[in-house]
């Protein structure tokens, strides 16, 4: 794709429809993959090229082949982009253990503090309507809905669609419209474990085009999150999508969401608010490689996958647009966050972030609306602790470590086929002193440390150091939330269980902490 420089626009949007008509903002929409690898696009390389709206989408906005999670984990990711704040800061860590990815399972204790304050909380301070579409994994417990904590609608479920679960040791995961539970998935909402199918992404999108349709018509300005699951595993897809794909059930789910995010970029054009809406699309982290090939997707050319701090963990497919604001056909080598997407949001939408706490994203609209470029790190967490840095274009790995001997003993390999010996370890490696240096635009599978006594390892460490000790010195972590379990929390009766007859009979409270393996 040819890389031209943008010329400077203006913020003063010519718009023409819908709510941002009235109100002189735009729509935001954020599509949030769920395990979705960097290589898994054709745009991005992938040979199949079986993603034709999404490489249209790239074609007609702004590609970012540096973009990257806060996490290479869903929950602490997702915390991440809502607050723009790191999973440490914000909470989502564990003390448990020592760089231990912790996440959100039904028996987790912790959730979103209210102490955090959430983009839709924020967006409806300039008149937003805010709705979340899928995964919320935020916390599942009353306090933790996502209606609690800014969004006014919600379709979806507190955790990822593990299951079928027996309702006696473990409840099947609820699907929620709004504060009470609709049903239940494998129960009112099916997913064949067989043969992967299931109509989710269907219902998704239809709740998409719904919630947009109503926005446009009331002219109010809206933010969609749409955090859709289908390519986590168990990985599925509607009848109509599966078989169709070269790739196998993985690729059926890619398809039909590249057909789904097809239909809504549409929708938008149909109804005239195409102009007036900001789209972003992005991962949450690397593709899940201990699922592949069957459930699991491409991370291209990096190292490892989910879980892991290597590039394939962390470095996500995105792609920007906004026509009539972005000019078709450009790639930004801005290094980008996930934690970005909440600072530029409310940049566009003419608000300030919050000043009473540390915010890690940055406003990427200067690079998005004209071309520029802004310096600035990129830290890699791993539970509770930073494992690598990134500046320019230069890696620098603090800790290393892929999962234990005993879980890789069973056959758990989060880098398969992808030994670097030093590198992927299997027991947390420590490299403070002398930290692992790669240059990732000679190195991008991070292969080939750079020699500790060469004059290259010397000077970009005297540059590399500074950062790390500033961002150090500056870090106060907040109260974890993932570290205390107890099956009496977990989804035994959600509102609204009553009227379906679904509720079910928790256990003795018996609070413990939780135990991360890897």
């Amino acid at each position: 794709m040819e890389k031209r420089l943008l010329l400077p626009l203006c913020l003063c949007w010519a718009l023409s429809a819908g709510g941002a008509e009235r109100s002189g903002l735009p729509n935001l929409l954020i599509l949030l993959m769920d395990d979705m690898g960097w290589g898994d696009l054709g745009v991005f390389g992938e040979p199949s090229k079986e993603t034709p709206n999404l490489d249209q989408m790239a074609s007609e906005g702004m590609l970012f082949p540096n973009f990257y999670t806060a996490n290479p984990l869903c929950s602490p990711s997702r915390a991440a982009l809502l607050t723009g704040r790191l999973p440490i800061r914000n909470g989502f860590y564990t003390t448990n253990a020592h760089a231990r990815n912790a996440y959100t399972p039904q028996e987790i204790v912790g959730g979103i503090p209210d102490s955090e304050l959430l983009l839709p909380e924020l967006l409806k301070k300039a008149g937003y309507v805010s709705k979340i579409i899928g995964k919320w994994h935020l916390g599942h417990r009353p306090q933790f809905h996502p209606l609690k904590h800014g969004f006014d609608e919600w379709f979806g479920s507190p955790n990822c669609h593990f299951g079928p679960y027996d309702n006696k040791a473990t409840p099947n995961i609820p699907v929620y419209r709004d504060r009470e539970m609709i049903g239940r998935y494998y129960e009112d909402f099916k997913i064949d474990l067989k043969t992967g199918e299931a109509n989710l992404t269907q219902i998704y999108l239809q709740e998409a085009l719904d919630f947009i349709s109503r926005q446009q018509s009331s002219q109010q300005p809206f933010f969609l999150y749409w955090a859709i699951d289908a390519t986590h595993a168990p990985v599925y897809a509607s009848k109509h999508f599966l078989g169709t794909s070269q790739r196998g059930l993985y690729g059926d789910a890619v398809r039909e969401i590249d057909d789904s995010i097809g239909k809504i970029l549409k929708s938008l054009q149909n109804l005239g608010i195409s102009e007036n809406t900001f789209v972003f699309f992005t991962s949450d982290n690397g593709a899940a490689l201990i699922s592949a090939p069957k459930q699991g997707g491409s991370n291209g050319r990096f190292l490892c996958g989910k879980q892991t701090t290597f590039e394939g963990g962390m470095r996500e497919p995105a792609i920007a647009w906004w026509p009539g604001q972005i000019p078709a056909g450009h790639v930004s080598h801005q290094m980008g966050n996930v934690m970005d997407l909440f600072t530029t949001s409310l940049s566009l939408a003419g608000l300030q972030p919050p000043s009473d706490r540390h915010i890690d994203g940055i406003d990427l609209s200067p690079a998005i609306l004209q071309g520029k470029l802004i310096d600035r790190p990129i830290f890699y967490y791993r539970g509770n602790e930073m494992m690598a840095v990134r500046l320019g274009l230069y890696k620098a790995h603090y800790w290393t470590w892929s999962n234990s001997w005993e879980q890789f003993s069973q056959g758990i390999d989060f880098c398969p086929g992808q030994n670097i010996s030093g590198v992927t370890t299997h027991t947390q490696e420590e490299h403070t002193k002398l930290p692992l240096l790669f240059h990732l635009g000679k190195d991008p599978g991070e292969k080939y440390p750079i020699s500790f006594s060469s004059s290259e390892y010397q000077e970009v460490m005297e540059q590399i150091f500074p950062q790390v000790q500033l961002h150090k010195k500056t870090m106060v972590p907040g109260e974890p939330q993932l570290n205390m379990c107890d099956k009496a929390v977990m989804n035994w009766a959600p509102p609204g269980c009553e009227k379906l007859g679904k509720c079910l009979e928790p256990p003795k409270s018996n609070p413990k902490k939780c135990f991360w393996p890897h």
